[in-house]
């Protein structure tokens, strides 16, 4: 789950990391209000949408004065944000975050990051802050320290010197980011964050380090021991039809492609994924169904693949085990009746109980072919997907 920057600041600040002074407008009448209550000087104006590169697609703004500000942020309120992260539809400003501003001598790039390969957190810091750590990653990755922390440990202080050193800092500055970055991990821990960023983390004309930017991602598994991070999701920020799914009880996440898919299990779904592209098409989803999927689970699913116009065909690929193929096809041929299905679909069936499976979808008269393995399936629905013969 992805949280707004704004939030983010207000994590920031609960666990010692320095925030500018802000607040949060839905009107520009708002925003004048809170311009008004912040220090005089310069302010930033801040579209709040789950997106980076805002600046660069016109969703920051440094004003002078708070009619300024509110001139912004009438400005941006309802406006298409498009950035590279958005793709082309973008994404609506609903929200604006002012902040006063902040004179700065310098930036640094700071993160948290879940490293699944090393079964660790890994603490990274860059001197190429304000940039994206993709960029640097591929052009200077020479300019990119880490270190990881041991499970339920914190970030010792001789591993965040060492790291802030690397960055060319002085002793006044390493002494303060030591203790941002521990706090940072600290953060992760117990929140179960697999991402905390700040970019940039600026050093002021004063020499203090202030997180300008945050960025925070939760473990969706973990929210249920996080109540107080759940309620941060914004229903404003997800794709409708995911929403729709969890209301259902899915596990559903939508891709953009063509091919819809419905498979039982996660690790069969990935891997009927990657045959899909292979085969020269594209998925529109990931749905994972469950190893105890009931008819009704199965019209939930072809329901939501359903909703999202860009399907042309479905694929369904079933390996038999606690979820046998007779009832998983009894199961498909019932809803795809009662929803009156005619989206052509590519079904193929392994395990428990397969040739009954077969023989139920033969019976059924619907438009669908069976393949005999997970390739033949694939190349079957990317000729389906394309509009070619059948």
């Amino acid at each position: 789950m992805n949280i707004h920057e704004y939030q983010a600041k207000e994590l920031f600040k609960s666990f010692g990391v320095p925030v500018p002074g802000g607040g949060l407008a839905l009107t520009a009448d708002e925003a004048l209000k809170v311009a008004q209550s912040l220090a005089p000087g310069k302010l930033v104006v801040k579209a709040q949408i789950h997106a980076g590169g805002r600046g660069k697609g016109g969703g920051v703004k440094v004003v002078d004065s708070p009619q300024e500000a509110a001139a912004a942020a009438g400005k941006m309120l309802g406006m298409t944000l498009v950035t590279h992260q958005t793709g082309p539809a973008g994404k609506t400003v609903g929200k604006v975050w002012i902040e006063e501003g902040t004179a700065i001598a310098g930036e640094l790039y700071a993160a948290v990051v879940l490293d699944r390969a090393a079964e660790r957190l890994a603490v990274m810091v860059s001197p190429a802050g304000g940039m994206d750590i993709e960029e640097v990653a591929a052009k200077t990755p020479e300019k990119i320290f880490t270190t990881h922390v041991e499970p339920g440990q914190p970030l010792w202080g001789f591993q965040a010197r060492k790291l802030l050193f690397g960055c060319g800092l002085p002793v006044a500055l390493v002494n303060q980011g030591v203790g941002i970055l521990q706090n940072l991990v600290r953060l992760a821990w117990e929140k179960e964050a697999t991402l905390v960023e700040i970019n940039p983390l600026a050093v002021t004309a004063q020499d203090k380090l202030i997180a300008l930017d945050g960025k925070i991602n939760f473990d969706d598994s973990a929210l249920k021991r996080h109540k107080e991070i759940a309620l941060l999701d914004d229903p404003a920020e997800s794709d409708p039809l995911e929403r729709q799914a969890v209301d259902m009880g899915l596990n559903y996440i939508r891709l953009g492609g063509t091919v819809g898919t419905m498979v039982n299990g996660a690790g069969l779904a990935m891997a009927t994924m990657d045959v899909i592209k292979m085969a020269g098409a594209e998925p529109a989803n990931f749905l994972d169904v469950g190893g105890g999927a009931s008819e009704e689970m199965v019209t939930k699913g072809f329901e939501v693949i359903l909703t999202d116009p860009n399907v042309k065909a479905i694929l369904i690929n079933i390996f038999g085990g606690i979820l046998r193929c007779d009832t998983l096809a009894a199961g498909v041929v019932a809803a795809a009746k009662k929803l009156k299905l005619t989206v052509p679909m590519v079904v193929r069936l392994e395990g428990t109980n397969v040739q009954a499976g077969k023989e139920i979808l033969g019976a059924s008269g619907l438009n669908f072919e069976v393949a005999g393995s997970m390739s033949e399936a694939a190349q079957k629905i990317a000729l389906v997907a394309a509009g070619g013969a059948r």
